[in-house]
């Protein structure tokens, strides 16, 4: 999703500072200054990656936007909330740890519930079906639309594409 966003301004990712497990983009959207990020941390120790960028650049919990899966939520669907527990996401609990915090914004997109007795573990990091490609190449054009009205707007405006209007 991150690089569908990227590819739409020319930006590209490199290494952070040693410090800082992950790969950042620096760019502008719209006239707003962006560092994007993707963790090279095991999802489930994204905190690691997260908690030093946050103070690298000096920024704040409440102005992170982090995006994950979420099995509870119907495929290809997004929903976009503040301030939430981590849902038993682990990367968002690693998120939480790591920051001492839960008030940042999260966009989730919706993967659905494994088939009968499979592995959510083994569910989430499977690929895409044949069947399901089209529809999620859609959701991760949708999900850079939200992406970037957060950047340029705010998470409130940026709720309205999902039609998530919860905060808390």
């Amino acid at each position: 999703m991150l690089l569908a966003l990227t590819g739409r301004s020319g930006a590209t990712f490199k290494r952070a500072r040693r410090t800082v497990r992950a790969e950042v983009c620096e760019t502008r959207i719209g006239d707003t200054r962006a560092v994007l990020a993707m963790p090279t941390t095991f999802m489930n120790e994204s905190g690691q990656a997260v908690a030093p960028l946050i103070r690298y650049f000096d920024g704040s919990p409440a102005d992170l936007l982090i995006i994950h899966d979420d099995i509870d939520l119907p495929f290809a669907k997004l929903r976009l909330q503040y301030d939430r527990g981590s849902g038993g996401n682990n990367g968002a609990r690693s998120v939480i740890r790591s920051l001492g915090t839960q008030e940042f914004w999260r966009l989730k997109c919706g993967v659905g519930r494994p088939p009968g007795r499979m592995d959510p573990a083994a569910f989430v990091l499977r690929r895409f079906t044949t069947k399901e490609q089209p529809e999620i190449d859609v959701v991760i054009e949708q999900a850079a639309d939200v992406v970037e009205r957060f950047i340029i707007e705010g998470g409130p405006a940026a709720q309205q594409l999902t039609g998530s209007t919860e905060s808390g």
